[in-house]
């Protein structure tokens, strides 16, 4: 298969989970996380070729994701300009007030995790298996479970809090 077609298959199949991924580190900012995906897709073909099937694909993009998110966050102050016209475009997603509001209160709970317990739940949150999020972040499947646990019960204090 040709670098391209393989990036386009990519691309489709991983774009929506990036983004989700990258709202979630930016509170919900649609605009950033675009931004952040558009760059990470970027490395992604860019490094395509150095990829050596160690972990899943999908592992791979996850590190290059979190990794480009966090970099963000800590340089928030400068601005790169990406050329997006090379990269297919993605609808994007679309809730109903209250659903946003909900969201919102949700994300603002997650930026308050600490940033590996931040990870966890967006993956978990985006439907990835356990296997693959405890490769990611380098923990046992046994800790991860607990963690997730536990992030979860602190979530839901956090948001039920924010909706007093």
């Amino acid at each position: 298969m040709a670098k391209k077609e393989l990036f386009d298959e990519i691309y489709y199949k991983h774009y929506n989970k990036v983004f989700r991924l990258c709202k979630g580190y930016f509170c919900g900012d649609t605009a950033l996380a675009s931004d952040a995906t558009q760059e990470i897709f970027i490395k992604v073909w860019e490094k395509l070729d150095t990829f050596r099937n160690e972990s899943s694909i999908s592992t791979w993009i996850y590190r290059i994701a979190v990794n480009t998110c966090l970099l963000y966050l800590r340089k928030s102050s400068t601005k790169k300009e990406i050329r997006t016209d090379i990269l297919p475009q993605v609808v994007s997603e679309t809730y109903s007030s209250e659903k946003d509001e909900q969201l919102r209160q949700m994300y603002h709970c997650i930026q308050k995790l600490e940033e590996t317990n931040k990870m966890i739940i967006l993956m978990t949150l985006d439907g990835l298996e356990y296997q693959e999020i405890s490769e990611v972040i380098g923990i046992t499947e046994e800790t991860l479970r607990v963690r997730i646990h536990r992030i979860k019960k602190s979530l839901t204090q956090c948001v039920q809090n924010e909706n007093i």
